[in-house]
């Protein structure tokens, strides 16, 4: 029973460690089931906006997500064709989405939206006084 503990202990350690090395390394943590706890930061909300998303925001969510699972920032000549397939498939994924969702909330600003990101990332990134 005594090692069952230090064992755990053990476990959350690591967890703790990998955690804080993801963190400083993606800009989010994994929790221990794999999933992340904040969205990758480039990716925004695009439903329930007035104006609604443009094609282009959609497009540029899509290559962002794209990057994402592909680790590739700008992908070589060899791969530049399935990167951009694949910017296409999620655009039009987004698209069908998008306009299949139903929501009773009342649209978001985009505005009051944009402040409220800055303020939490001012929050965010506050230095410390010396």
């Amino acid at each position: 029973m005594a090692q069952e503990g230090v064992d755990l202990t053990r476990e959350h350690l690591y967890y703790t460690y990998i955690a804080s090395k993801r963190e400083a390394l993606y800009g989010h943590v994994l929790d221990y089931t794999g999933d992340p706890r904040l969205m990758c930061r480039s990716i925004k909300p695009l439903f329930n906006f007035e104006p609604p998303a443009t094609d282009e925001e959609i497009r540029a969510a899509s290559r962002q997500f794209v990057r994402k699972l592909s680790g590739m920032t700008k992908p070589s000549n060899t791969n530049q064709a399935a990167f951009e397939r694949a910017v296409d498939d999620i655009t039009q994924a987004v698209t069908r989405l998008l306009a299949s969702l139903e929501t009773s909330a009342s649209p978001k600003n985009r505005e009051i939206e944009a402040e409220r990101a800055k303020a939490r990332s001012a929050a965010r990134f506050v230095r410390p006084s010396v």
